[in-house]
């Protein structure tokens, strides 16, 4: 125990059932995200897609943006046919076959056969992959018998889902190039027919069913009064719960990750109009981009409880900007060692500013309501980046038009960057004005 209290953890503290368990549930969780998204995008440009096209695609990610509307199901429901493995655990295990079998799908439609069935194949996935981040969720934060190891756990969870992004955007480069992305993405169906096995090893979390327990004896969810606490319930609870504050919250985390998501759709086409291979993009982002997730995961699960949530958000949201401008170098200078620099210090800003803010989003939810609140957090957080990202690929090419394509680039990913800062600025007038006794050091 150190001075104040708080007991001091160690290295084998990452090692206990639950953190590894989380470590693989979050690889699960963070699989599917970008095989709908960047990498999907990285597909399309290689198949020769316009850019508009492209992030147009991308609008499949709302599933991931609307999910708080299907998150009461999963709170007073159990999965069909899967009901002996609990709650939260059953509708994981589901939502992996789905993924599994969505992936299989967009392999063998490919883009000969239209981009409409694609992008419907790619809205299957990423609906399912919704789901299941909402079921994960859920069961991190219900399995944490404490602020500090909800801590552990969102250490865990963040480090196996950053390993998952790096795995389907940069493993899946060489890859790709070796067999097709059609033959890739078959193969990564596997991979995460193989995250079932977490899932069926995992523990059904204990801790929320008197909770859910007492709402359906009380009020059962074929009853008005169950169906209105089912889908209000949360709301209500949420807005009781942080009062005047409550407003402010949710601005300010949907501005947070602002220029992160409006910049996704970018990335690889740009990789592919510079002219950098697979191979250079695959290996910078499965080495360099490496060391800075386990940086960035190392500093972002330091930093709330040294410092605060909202503190450690300030820092973690500056370094996600800083690192989404970088990118504005790219056009102009992609030699290896510049373009590995830029890798260090994006995935550094990505997993510290990510980290800090689902660990600051988990510390907002109430028992009985987890699936749905944090569901509604970790929506609201996307909605405007999931919408403006859409016309990413129309603004570049406006931009392009005036300027080239290169000049183009690097000024839409500074204006990413900028989007950043209206956030931070709301979350440290919120800090200012919370009373001092009310202070959460995670």
């Amino acid at each position: 125990m150190t001075a104040s209290g708080r007991r001091r953890y160690t290295f084998r503290d990452y090692l206990n059932r639950r953190v590894v368990t989380m470590l693989a549930l979050g690889f699960s969780s963070g699989l599917p995200f970008l095989l709908v998204a960047n990498t999907f995008g990285y597909w399309l440009r290689d198949e020769g897609i316009a850019l508009s096209a492209i992030g147009f695609l991308s609008w499949v990610g709302f599933a991931y943006t609307l999910k708080f509307l299907w998150a009461p199901l999963l709170d007073r429901l159990n999965a069909p046919g899967l009901g002996l493995l609990g709650r939260r655990r059953g509708w994981i295990a589901l939502m992996q076959i789905v993924i599994a079998l969505g992936l299989v799908a967009m392999a063998l439609t490919g883009t000969n056969h239209g981009l409409a069935r694609l992008g419907l194949c790619a809205l299957v996935v990423a609906f399912a992959s919704a789901t299941q981040d909402i079921a994960i969720d859920a069961w991190r934060i219900e399995s944490a018998n404490s602020p500090d190891e909800l801590g552990l756990l969102t250490s865990g969870y963040t480090f196996g889902y950053r390993a998952a992004l790096l795995t389907s955007e940069a493993v899946i480069l060489p890859i790709a190039q070796r067999i097709g992305w059609n033959g890739s993405y078959i193969l990564y169906a596997c991979i995460m027919a193989l995250a079932l096995t977490a899932t069926l090893f995992a523990s059904e979390p204990l801790r929320a069913n008197a909770a859910m327990d007492a709402k359906e004896k009380t009020k059962p969810l074929w009853t008005g009064r169950g169906l209105f606490d089912a889908i209000a319930g949360p709301f209500i609870q949420f807005f009781r719960a942080h009062g005047a504050q409550a407003l402010p919250i949710l601005i300010a985390i949907s501005l947070f990750q602002l220029g992160y998501f409006v910049s996704g759709p970018m990335y690889n086409p740009m990789y592919v109009d510079v002219g950098l291979t697979k191979d250079l993009v695959g290996v910078m982002r499965g080495s360099f981009g490496l060391v800075g997730i386990f940086l960035g995961v190392a500093v972002g699960g330091y930093l709330p409880l040294r410092l605060g949530l909202i503190p450690a958000l300030l820092i973690g949201g500056a370094c996600l900007n800083i690192g989404t401008m970088l990118y504005a170098i790219v056009p102009f200078a992609h030699d290896p060692v510049t373009f590995a620099a830029i890798m260090v210090g994006d995935q550094f800003g990505i997993a510290c500013g990510g980290i800090t803010l689902v660990a600051y989003m988990s510390s907002l939810t109430s028992l009985g309501y987890t699936a749905t609140q944090y569901a509604l957090l970790s929506s609201v957080y996307a909605l405007a980046g999931k919408f403006l990202k859409g016309f990413s690929g129309a603004a570049v090419e406006a931009m392009a038009a005036q300027l080239g394509l290169m000049h183009a680039y690097a000024l839409f990913f500074i204006g990413c960057g900028l989007l950043g800062i209206p956030a931070l600025v709301l979350f440290a007038i919120l800090e200012h004005r919370r009373p001092k006794a009310a202070i959460n050091t995670a």
